[in-house]
């Protein structure tokens, strides 16, 4: 085989390693027919492009303008129009004269081929031709110079003698091809694919055969069929080994193509091709295994009909490689889609094939779908199309193959493999045996964690075909082992028929087979009372056939996976009833498909049939007795609540305290002891109620609640409580008592909370205009109301309007802002009339015709292309008894286009800005009733119409919300009585005043008992509302421990208890954060976020907004940084990631909805200068900022990133006045051991150590906006705030215990400063006067510390003045710890604070980060550093173009990376990425993803040094040649590449 055909090297030009590409265009996309690409450089395949990687061997660029040119603003939609029309005009007259040209150069080759004959000459036209095509557009081709062209070409690619001719001529069919798609079919007609195909059986030259493959991919695009007929799948497989990996994935691409079109009849030209198919699965590189995969499913489906066939493809090993590559610990990591188009692949094999069948049991694929049910994410669990990288199948898809896996018999006649396959296992119980061992906990564990109704009754259809194959000595221990008597009292609380039909099925099942050892277990459950609770007339009538909700259907993934590769239309999920999910598809035609096959009162029948049968009248009472747990348990829940009436006689409080302490420790003993507490027995003894009853001291639901009241008696039971949950019982237990109380709480809350979720399944959504709020358009629908005045209301006027169109997301108090000026009697009278009425339904244009203007609306702007379609909302049962409504909408009128909001134009409505602040008068002056139900005026109009709908139809079908007319009456607001204030608000804080304040947080607790938990769907009475406030109180116990301990530590001093003050120091275990995280909520507010109509939080249920608002705990910190970017910014940024810049071109896509993008140009030498002129100009709007420094090319992510991280850094810089520890003059910056904390001013002071304070403030209101932007833009700062400051900036008052978290040594001397007047009035209480002995601190008086009445280490911060306040002494001592607390953390800090919030605010409100703990808010903001291991490393980063992850290079690489110290990292991530921090979520939330190419050298390989592109986090890494130079070379790169973004 001849070599001179040896792919050409690139030359590519190599800069120092501090010169790092950036430019954005670098990593844009080619386009296929690009002009000005050249004939030499074609060997880029598009399937490489269309993954916007940087090929570094390629240069297939397809943009004419200079890498290094700066993108202008025109990418970002930002251009003049004006100009853009006169560029447009220019660029059409161009390429007219282009392509008038061009034909004149095409009829000239035609004639020079048809004449030429000498080999010289027909090379010299080949490469004029393949010159002009190159650069030519399709307009400069015809259909008939195509067809004359041909021939000619095909001719030359037969030429027998001169390779450069052959090369020529095949190139120029590739650039045919390229360019005038259509011309496949004249280069078919005369035999080109033939032709090719004979090149490629026998390879005499390299670069011919490359050829070859290039051409034969661009053909197979237009007309796979002729070649399949011609055997191009075989050619281009015959030596696939011999070409790179970018040549291979062009002939895998060629595949696939092919695979589109399979003929009917005859399989041999494909099926000989399955062996190489299968055996290329096991290769390393993405790309070309997805081609595979592609390929295979086409195959699988065209023989699914035919077991025999796919027999053959199983002895092919197809189902041995499929499940190796799905298996987790496989290096080839292939996209989500790819997988579950793999597990589609095995379940047509396993549903067609006994072979295939056979063979996934032997290959143990149950231990491959477990891990994939455990490492599910919850996330998956619902079809939508905002769900990214196809993950929402994959739970599908398992659960298909695990029915196909679990045949059962059901008198099929038309499938006979079913009873051979079911006596296979009937005949093999080991395999049923570890089957259902490795199954079963993790379909109950998906079930519990909160999927919707259409996976739910997937696990429970799996469920039941699992209980009736298994044997009964197997079914026993399973069972137990996976407590199927709970699981199944959780599910009787769904109301869903199919489901409750399921679950009745089960328990009928076990009781045939072991009712005599399931029987005890069921009642102990409550499984025996959600059965009886079934029979009640209230349960019959909401599950009956007739209100069952229909479901989406989700297309199949193989399908899904093959729409998202450009290779079928886009599958449409069904909406269909539960009795067809898992139905063949031969069971249903579509006349049948809306139909319920459930028989009416089926349910009821059953459930009486069990009663009946084990459950007997006569012994009914018998059975309803309460077990002895549930007695015992009861019985504690009466002593608590005699205790609760024995403190109210003023018993001794040491008494009641000791008497809790006993109650909760038997509680807490009977919890964690031998015999198994139920959920049912838990919740039903009534335990939870009655301790926050005795907590909260008689406050919990009281209608009128004190916040000041027994502040210190509710103060010592948490301290008891505290006491005892979090110091471990006896015996021992490896949990701490606090664990086990909240695990039995939230599976409480599991089993009983009703919180409904409602999704839009419609895929496309029509714009509306909505005249109310502020008549503007909307990129969804809007409502239709009409507004009627209330009967016998005369101080309003008539509104006349037929009807008005509604933002749904409009709040009462909106709606009441455009009404009230035309109702109201007295605004009538001072208003003239209006030149020009506002539109309404009834006088405006048709709302047809507005959406053709809304590109005529220069706030609007045209955005992505992925629309909604329809308007058929569902709300969907998601795992409890939630109602389930669907909502069909109208049909009308899909839009072309979609809109997006402008940077000035929000979502937000008036409701959403404090009335405070506008100095109006804030008390309502309407009140709107929909059909006579007052409507609330913290709802949305959209949740008050759910909310109605839910409340009083349990499950509503067919209604048409969005579509029909809605009416609401109006009246007169009634004037409501002014809420008395708690006195304890009122009182002045004098200086002795400040204690209680400043130091120990005394009303905290109280206050917890003050608020609410608001919740419309829960009444208060419920047992869901007690667990909700358990939770709460026992959330924010675990976050204040350390106060709680530390006070009574300190009481224990003062009453002599404790003698040392060393003893102070304590050591305190809490229970992480993540325990307090309910899954199923989190995968509520998951899916509601993934609706289309989430627009803004008024988009989804009110218990989202209120939940989040009381109880975020409930919620991961996942799904609470997505409701922060929903609440906060809008739907544009709901899918940014945290780190992403949306660089790539795929991402660039993905932002085409999200926010209009900034440039700013920065100068490096006055990086605070460019932040405040930033800030100053986009800080109010909402736009992605991007920075480009000055006489650099560099811009995208990485320079972003590093200003950023520049802009920290300057924050840092000593001399600045902002922070505490900055008294060194030597310093570049500030030292702060436990991370930075405002400085205290003295409000005397103006001016200290040459810092202006205005200054400081100044620099704080800065600080503010950019802490907001970088957490809106998802930037990561390198900034490090102590946990106080942090808490500051949550909102959270800070008192004595909080300067131990900055400053432990100032603040351990002000605690035992407090112990010891505490000690002091103790004594004096006891005995009238103190002794000299007990007067000394320390064996030190007082007055012999020489303190003053000024801030330690601030000698210009005069605390008090006066004669009292000169020396400390033991009279004014608790004066002093009193002022310098709050100099420290209060009055002293104040007006920085104020500062910071105010620059934040102009971003978005700071109140919106409430909903993250101190740690979280560092997260979010600074991201991760943490350490990991090498097989994260290889989990998360990305290699290609040159290397694979067992690459020598790369391991050697990841080895270095992992050997880094802590400074290294950074170092190393700051060259990569531009910060030197991960975002929140480490590696894995890299976005784009770390990738590691090769970098081809033109000389000495260990001379290079490594290159970066930061903008797509991309590394160059030459193949050095041993690990000890690499690491050299990469750290002299990472320190000294530092400071400039230019071309690598």
């Amino acid at each position: 085989m001849g070599n001179r055909g040896q792919k050409r090297s690139e030359l590519v030009e190599e800069l120092p390693a501090d010169k790092r590409a950036c430019s954005s265009l670098e990593f844009r996309a080619s386009s296929s027919n690009s002009s000005v690409q050249s004939h030499m450089n074609s060997t880029s395949s598009t399937h490489e492009t269309n993954e916007h990687d940087m090929d570094t061997s390629s240069s297939a660029s397809a943009s004419s303008q200079s890498d290094g040119e700066p993108e202008k603003d025109s990418a970002y939609g930002s251009c003049d129009s004006d100009d853009a029309n006169q560029r447009h005009s220019y660029l059409r007259e161009y390429q007219r004269q282009r392509s008038s040209g061009d034909h004149g150069k095409f009829k000239r080759i035609l004639s020079s081929l048809s004449e030429e004959t000498d080999p010289s000459g027909q090379l010299v036209v080949l490469t004029e031709l393949c010159e002009v095509l190159s650069f030519c557009t399709e307009n400069s081709l015809s259909s008939m110079t195509c067809d004359a062209l041909s021939p000619y070409l095909v001719k030359f690619a037969r030429h027998e003698t001169n390779p450069d001719i052959i090369l020529l001529a095949i190139r120029a069919i590739t650039y045919l091809c390229d360019v005038y798609p259509r011309s496949s079919g004249f280069l078919v007609r005369h035999d080109t694919v033939p032709a090719l195909c004979q090149r490629l059986m026998v390879i005499e030259y390299l670069d011919v055969a490359e050829q070859c493959l290039q051409a034969l991919e661009k053909i197979s695009r237009e007309q796979p069929l002729a070649c399949l007929q011609a055997g191009a799948i075989m050619a281009v497989l015959n030596f696939i080994d011999f070409f790179s990996t970018s040549i291979q994935r062009v002939a895998l691409s060629t595949v696939a193509n092919i695979c589109k079109k399979l003929p009917s009849d005859s399989p041999s030209p494909f099926m000989e091709a399955v062996p190489i198919l299968c055996n290329l699965l096991q290769y390393e590189d993405r790309q070309l295994v997805e081609n595979v995969v592609i390929s295979l499913i086409r195959i699988t489906e065209r023989v699914s009909q035919s077991p025999e066939m796919m027999d053959e493809l199983c002895k092919h090993g197809l189902v041995q490689q499929t499940t190796h590559l799905l298996n987790s610990n496989n290096r080839t990591t292939i996209s989500q889609p790819a997988c579950n188009g793999l597990l589609g692949l095995l379940v047509k094999l396993s549903s067609g094939s006994m072979v295939a069948f056979r063979t996934l049991y032997d290959f143990n694929i149950s231990n491959l779908l477990k891990d994939m049910l455990s490492a599910y994410d919850l996330s998956h669990g619902v079809s939508s199309s905002h769900m990214p990288d196809g993950q929402c199948n994959q739970v599908y898809e398992v659960l298909k193959l695990l029915n196909e896996l679990l045949p059962t018999s059901s008198g099929d006649k038309d499938a006979p493999q079913l009873s051979e396959k079911e006596s296979f296992l009937v005949n093999r119980p080991e395999l049923v045996q570890n089957f259902g061992m490795d199954i079963l906990p993790s379909l109950i564990q998906v079930v519990n964690s909160g999927a919707n109704l259409y996976i739910c009754y997937g696990c429970l259809y799996v469920v039941s075909k699992l209980i009736h194959l298994s044997a009964s000595d197997i079914l026993v221990e399973l069972l137990k082992n996976a407590n199927i008597s709970s699981f199944l009292a959780g599910v009787f609380t769904r109301k869903d028929p199919h489901v409750i039909l399921l679950a009745l099925q089960i328990a009928e099942l076990i009781l045939t087979k072991h009712s005599n050892i399931f029987l005890k277990s069921f009642i102990k459950e409550g499984v025996f009372f959600a059965i009886d609770a079934l029979l009640t007339p209230e349960k019959c009538q909401v599950l009956t056939p007739e209100k069952c909700p229909r479901v989406m259907f989700p297309a199949t993934s193989g399908t899904q996976f093959l729409f998202e590769l450009g290779q079928k239309p886009a599958p449409r999920d069904i909406l269909r009833c539960l009795c067809y999910a898992f139905a063949p598809d031969r069971s249903a035609t579509v006349s049948e498909q809306d139909s319920c096959k459930l028989e009416k009162d089926s349910v009821y029948n059953l459930a009486k049939q069990i009663r009946e049968c084990y459950f007997p009248s006569e012994s009914f009472e018998s059975y309803k007795t309460l077990t002895d747990v549930l007695q015992e348990l009861r019985t504690f829940s009466a002593a608590l609540g005699d205790l609760m009436n024995l403190s109210k006689s003023n018993d001794a409080l040491d008494h009641q305290e000791e008497k809790f302490h006993d109650i909760l420790h038997l509680v807490m003993t009977k919890l964690n002891g031998r015999e198994p507490i139920s959920t049912f027995e838990f919740i039903e003894s009534g335990i939870v109620k009655s301790l926050i009853n005795y907590l909260s001291d008689g406050q919990y639901l009281r209608e009128q609640r004190q916040c000041c009241a027994n502040q210190s008696n509710i103060q010592k039971r948490f301290e008891v409580l505290a006491r005892l949950l979090l110091f471990s019982l006896d015996p021992p237990s490896q949990d701490l008592p606090i664990s086990t109380l909240i695990r039995k709480l939230q599976n409480g809350l599991s089993s009983l909370e009703t919180f409904p979720v409602i999704l839009n399944n419609a895929s496309k959504m029509r714009n509306s205009y909505a005249v109310i709020p502020s008549a503007r358009c909307t990129t969804y629908p809007c409502l239709r109301v009409r507004f009627l005045r209330g009967e016998g209301e005369t101080g309003l006027q008539d509104y006349t309007e037929d009807f008005l169109t509604v933002d749904p997301f409009s709040s009462v108090e909106a709606i009441e802002g455009f009404l009230w000026p035309k109702v109201s009697i007295e605004q009538q009278k001072d208003i003239k009339p209006a030149t020009q009425a506002p539109p309404t339904a009834s006088s405006s244009p048709d709302l047809r015709e507005i959406d053709g203007m809304l590109t005529d609306l220069p706030e609007m702007q045209d955005i992505q292309s992925n629309l909604l379609e329809t308007a058929q909302i569902q709300v969907v049962n998601s795992i409890e008894t939630d109602p389930v409504v669907i909502l069909d909408g109208p049909h009308n009128g899909s839009a072309e286009k979609d809109l997006q909001f402008s940077s000035d134009d929000d979502t937000k409505t008036k409701d959403d800005v404090p009335a405070s602040f506008s100095g109006e008068d804030v008390s309502p002056k309407l009140s709107f009733f929909l059909e006579g139900q007052q409507l609330e005026r913290d709802l949305t109009l959209y949740q008050a119409i759910m909310q109605k709908q839910i409340k009083e139809h349990e499950i509503v079908a067919c209604t048409k919300s969005l579509g029909q007319l809605y009416t609401l009456t109006y009246r007169k607001a009634e004037k409501q009585d002014d809420l008395k204030e708690c006195s304890c608000s009122d009182q002045k804080s004098t200086v002795s005043e400040k204690i209680g304040k400043f130091l120990l947080h005394t009303s905290f607790f109280s206050r917890l008992f003050a608020s609410e938990i608001t919740s419309d769907l829960e009444e208060k009475s419920t047992p869901t509302y007690d667990i909700l406030y358990m939770l709460k109180c026992l959330e924010r116990m675990n976050r204040f421990i350390f106060h709680l301990i530390s006070q009574e530590r300190i009481c224990a001093f003062a009453e002599g208890k404790i003698d040392n003050l060393d003893n102070l120091r304590i050591t305190i275990p809490s229970v992480p954060q993540n325990d307090f995280v309910s899954n199923k909520l989190t995968e509520k507010l998951e899916q509601q976020m993934r609706d289309s109509m989430a627009v803004s939080v008024g988009g989804m249920p009110s218990w989202c907004k209120q939940l989040m608002s009381s109880c975020p705990f409930l919620f991961s910190f996942e799904a609470r940084c997505k409701y922060l970017r929903l609440a906060a910014f809008g739907p544009s940024q709901l899918q940014i990631p945290s780190h992403s810049d949306l660089g790539s071109g795929s991402e660039r896509r993905q932002s085409s909805g999200g926010l209009p993008r900034k440039k700013f140009l920065v100068s490096r030498d006055s990086i605070l200068e460019s932040a405040t002129q930033m800030m100053d100009q986009h800080a109010h709007q909402k736009v992605l900022l991007e920075v480009e420094y000055n006489e650099e090319v560099g811009t995208g992510l990485g320079p972003t990133l590093e200003f950023y991280t520049l802009v920290s850094h300057e924050f840092q810089k000593s001399g600045l006045g902002m922070w505490r520890n900055d008294h060194r003059s030597d310093m570049d910056l500030v030292v702060a051991p436990l991370d930075l904390f405002p400085r205290p001013w003295s409000s005397m002071t103006d001016e200290s150590d040459g810092v202006q304070f205005c200054e400081v403030t100044k620099k704080f209101v800065l600080l503010g906006q950019i802490v907001a932007k970088a957490i809106q833009d998802g930037r990561v700062l390198d900034l490090h705030f102590s946990k106080a400051f942090y808490k500051v900036i949550l909102g959270q008052e800070l008192g004595l215990f909080d300067i131990l978290s900055f400053d432990p040594e100032l603040g351990r001397t002000l605690l035992e400063f407090k112990a010891f007047t505490e000690r002091q009035k103790f004594l004096e209480s006891k005995d009238g006067e103190c002794s000299t002995l007990n007067s000394c601190f320390r064996n030190t008086r007082i007055e012999d510390l020489f303190l003053d009445f000024t801030l330690p280490g601030y000698h210009d911060f005069v605390l008090a003045s006066g004669p009292d306040h000169e020396m400390v002494n033991t009279r004014n001592l608790e004066d002093y710890i009193s002022l310098t607390v709050d100099a420290t953390v209060g009055a002293g800090i104040s007006r920085q604070v104020e500062a910071f919030k105010s620059g934040f605010n102009q971003v978005f409100p700071v109140e919106q980060l409430q909903i993250f703990t101190e740690e979280e808010l560092e997260h979010l903001l600074c991201g991760e550093q943490d350490s990991w291991a090498l097989n994260e490393l290889v989990d998360h980063v990305k290699f290609d173009h040159g290397y694979t992850a067992s690459s020598p290079p790369v391991t050697n690489l990841l080895e270095i990376i992992n050997e880094f110290d802590q400074k290294q990292r950074r170092a190393f991530f700051q060259f990569v990425t531009g910060a030197p921090r991960l975002p929140s979520g480490g590696l894995a939330s890299l976005n784009p993803k770390l990738t590691i190419v090769r970098k081809h050298c033109s000389g000495c390989v260990d001379a290079d040094l490594p290159s970066v592109m930061t903008c797509a986090n991309y590394l160059k890494l030459p193949p050095y040649s041993s690990k000890e130079t690499m690491k050299e070379k990469l750290l002299y790169a990472i320190t000294e590449g530092q400071g400039s973004f230019h071309l690598s």
